[in-house]
């Protein structure tokens, strides 16, 4: 292990791309501590201090902007504007033709789609941070503690002051997408998909040691041993696939013969990745917030279906949200994987190459197979979705811990994915030039 780390540093090219990578997290890490223009830095960290956690509105998007958003930074909303621009410009494939010929179209047509997804994503960096500032002004964005200072976290309210905020963070996020780009092109791994890693690795030493100070280091090493379970039992679900057969007749063009060889469709058991369940938290962050914004003046009683929201589908802790939750998630995986694998299409282009499945007659019959496999496969994937994402409820519900619990939910997933993925770029990179790779 360690000559194959070795090897890794004397090779010059991976060197660079190591060392080029590893710049850009530093200057992303860097950025997301810097407070945007008229930000009260000393406040702000007040009122961290004393809400120890997001609050539950805003967790997933502090989650993915590695505690950046609560701290108004000018990376407060981090990478959570292009996953969102991503998902709907794969979504709008399925409701547009022109992007699903695009999509076809190759590499001419995915860069046009990428240009999109830019344009999408500038559009909703200015529509979040709006949203992000008129929050923090109305000291709405730590709604847990009554700290005055937590009412006085802009210094100024001007509308200039409000609009070099909003350019701010809005430039800030397309800086973020610049530098995954950079690292796509010039580093190691998927650049978008390290810097949700980085976001999310840095609030794990912060956790950890917040329940370390209280709930005791024996608690502590629990969480540990049960973080390793969860982390192994993760790695083995993402690493299984339901593998396919699939043979290839001969053919002879003029006297060469082609095909002939035996190869497989490899299916996996999660084929949705961690979309699922960044679809249902963001669904269900809907009626909070519906219901923040009919809260009653003061001196008024709230109206029933407010509290009756407030106490079932805010609170991480409730059955009632635990069980929509899990359930948003199983439907949301076969919504996703429906629309992300197509075996009419496969089926088609099985027969246009000559391959078949042993056992099935191409064409129709193929797709309804591929169909058949798919939907067995990905019922077990959705469970396990639906049970990792439940992890920190259930650890917040049962022993109090704070509701970022680290080892669960879609940090968990997106942390040992990219780290999986990465791994195996490295590893393959290895190959190419010494015939050993780092995983044996």
């Amino acid at each position: 292990m360690f000559n194959a780390i070795g090897r890794i540093f004397r090779t010059p090219d991976l060197r660079r791309k190591i060392g080029f990578t590893l710049g850009i997290i530093a200057l992303f890490r860097l950025g997301s501590f810097i407070p945007a223009p008229f930000v009260d830095f000393a406040n702000v960290q007040q009122c961290l201090a004393a809400n120890q956690g997001a609050s539950g509105l805003y967790e997933l998007v502090n989650l993915f902007s590695g505690g950046a958003l609560l701290q108004l930074s000018i990376f407060a909303l981090g990478i959570m504007p292009y996953i969102t621009a991503s998902i709907i410009t794969q979504l709008l494939r399925v409701v547009i033709p022109h992007f699903e010929t695009l999509y076809k179209e190759g590499q001419a047509g995915q860069a046009k789609l990428t240009q999109y997804t830019r344009y999408l994503t500038i559009a909703l960096g200015v529509l979040q941070s709006t949203t992000l500032i008129t929050v923090a002004r109305s000291g709405a964005l730590f709604p847990a503690n009554s700290d005055p200072a937590c009412t006085q976290l802009i210094t100024n309210d001007a509308w200039y002051a409000i609009l070099l905020m909003v350019i701010t963070m809005t430039a800030g996020t397309g800086l973020i997408m610049w530098l995954g780009e950079l690292v796509t092109e010039r580093g190691i791994g998927n650049g978008m998909s390290l810097l949700i890693f980085v976001s999310i690795a840095a609030t794990f030493p912060g956790s950890l040691w917040g329940i370390a100070v209280s709930r005791g280091f024996d608690t502590f090493a629990v969480v540990l041993a049960i973080g390793l379970v969860i982390v192994l039992a993760v790695v083995f679900v993402e690493q299984s696939q339901r593998r396919v057969p699939v043979q290839y007749a001969k053919r002879m063009v003029g006297r060469r013969t082609y095909g002939g060889n035996n190869t497989y469709i490899p299916i996996k058991v999660n084929m949705a990745g961690v979309v699922p369940v960044i679809f249902a938290s963001s669904l269900l962050y809907l009626p909070a917030l519906i219901a923040q914004f009919n809260q009653p003046a003061a001196g008024e009683e709230p109206q029933p279906w407010v509290v009756w929201v407030t106490n079932n589908l805010t609170q991480g802790s409730s059955p009632l949200y635990m069980l929509v939750y899990f359930l948003l998630i199983v439907g949301f995986t076969y919504f996703y994987v429906a629309i992300t694998f197509n075996p009419d299409e496969v089926a088609e282009n099985m027969k246009k190459y000559g391959g078949f499945i042993p056992g099935i007659r191409a064409g129709r019959p193929t797709a309804e197979y591929l169909d058949y496999v798919l939907t067995r496969v990905t019922l077990p994937g959705s469970l396990y979705l639906g049970l990792v994402a439940l992890i920190p409820l259930i650890a917040f519900a049962v022993v109090g811990a704070d509701q970022n619990f680290p080892f669960g939910g879609a940090s968990i997933l997106i942390i040992v994915g990219v780290g999986l993925e990465t791994v195996k770029q490295i590893d393959a990179q290895l190959q190419q030039r010494h015939y050993e790779g780092l995983l044996r």
